[in-house]
């Protein structure tokens, strides 16, 4: 397989059509790429939540946002061919000259290289462990399934003659420092105040500390003196007693302004989502309530302090979507959360 001569392309396609997490942690290999191919123009495809993403990393030009029925997960697509068709369509109108596949170990690189190989994309990269014909060109042999998420990214990329760095830190906007600056003050917290943020939503219910035992945290360390702010969509911070758990930010911030909140935080409180992968782009410090969905190799901080709090059960890594068992691996005290936290902050992972 010889490796494609990066410097002399134009028009790459990068893709990857996941969650807001899984575009943070691809920005070392977007970088990467635009570092490769200098002159190129490089366009990310992306999920509608995946896309909020791209204005934090310097290296991408443009987005395609997309909806791709190989990623529906819950049957309620419909039977559409003529949309699929007008989505190949429009990648044959870019020109394209390569399209890079970037996917988790679950999933295939097969149908989205499918598409581009009908969009006349010469030269269409992925990493599988199944044979595909010559729907790839360059057909990379993945690492281990437990191969941390950054790392499989940084992999495909080795394969084809990239050098890659796992460091690859976000650029937040300046505007969007300044609007989270603007709301910060407005939750009654200073620019000079330390203060912890709580995160408590995730992409699915199998990966949700309870809500109320958020709660119960949040009120703990406002206790023990500690300014707390809440964070996420509006939806997962309504009811259960928010309203008695100080101020609140949920809703109010676009991805950008997340970003920029999390990094004036002196530590975050979070489960296993998106909020993890914010605070080790931006070198905070993390308490993660991690469930047995998955293995922690694959998704925990290797670049900032964190601490992963789990309790080991027979069922994990499951892999679902929601517990029929009533979270057994998240049984985890708000005390003992609570001390994590102020553990965080008293040994010196504020910044300096």
């Amino acid at each position: 397989m010889h490796a494609p001569e990066w410097a002399s392309l134009r028009h790459i396609l990068a893709i990857r059509l996941d969650n807001i997490g899984d575009v943070v942690l691809l920005a070392p290999a977007l970088k990467a790429i635009k570092t490769a191919a200098p002159l190129a123009r490089l366009t990310l495809m992306a999920t509608p939540a995946g896309s909020q993403v791209a204005p934090l990393i310097e290296a991408v030009d443009d987005v395609i946002v997309e909806r791709p029925v190989w990623q529906d997960i819950s049957g309620a697509y419909p039977f559409d061919p003529a949309r699929q068709q007008a989505l190949i369509a429009d990648l044959a109108q870019r020109q394209f000259e390569a399209a890079l596949i970037f996917t988790s170990f679950r999933q295939s690189p097969y149908p989205p290289a499918y598409c581009c190989y009908l969009a006349g994309v010469p030269l269409r990269i992925g990493q599988s462990k199944e044979f595909g014909g010559q729907v790839l060109t360059h057909w990379v042999i993945p690492p281990p399934d437990t191969t941390h998420q950054r790392l499989r990214n940084l992999h495909l990329l080795n394969a084809v003659g990239i050098p890659a760095r796992e460091a690859g830190d976000l650029i937040i906007p300046s505007d969007a420092t300044a609007r989270a600056d603007r709301l910060l003050r407005g939750a009654g917290i200073r620019r000079d105040q330390p203060f912890v943020a709580i995160v408590p939503g995730a992409s699915c219910e199998a990966r949700r500390y309870p809500a109320e035992r958020f709660i119960a945290v949040t009120k703990l360390l406002r206790r023990r003196g500690l300014q707390t702010v809440v964070l996420g969509a509006a939806r997962e911070c309504q009811g259960n007693g928010w309203d008695g758990a100080g101020p609140s930010l949920a809703g109010k911030t676009s991805v950008p302004e997340f970003a920029a909140v999390v990094q004036r935080a002196a530590a975050i409180v979070c489960n296993n989502s998106s909020a993890l992968h914010f605070a080790e782009a931006m070198g905070r410090p993390s308490v993660c309530l991690y469930s047995g969905t998955d293995y922690e190799e694959q998704w925990r901080p290797r670049l900032a302090p964190a601490q992963l709090l789990r309790r080991d059960t027979d069922c994990a890594p499951c892999y679902r979507f929601d517990c029929p068992y009533g979270l057994p691996c998240l049984d985890i005290p708000p005390e003992e959360v609570a001390a994590a936290a102020i553990e965080a902050v008293q040994e010196g992972w504020v910044r300096a």
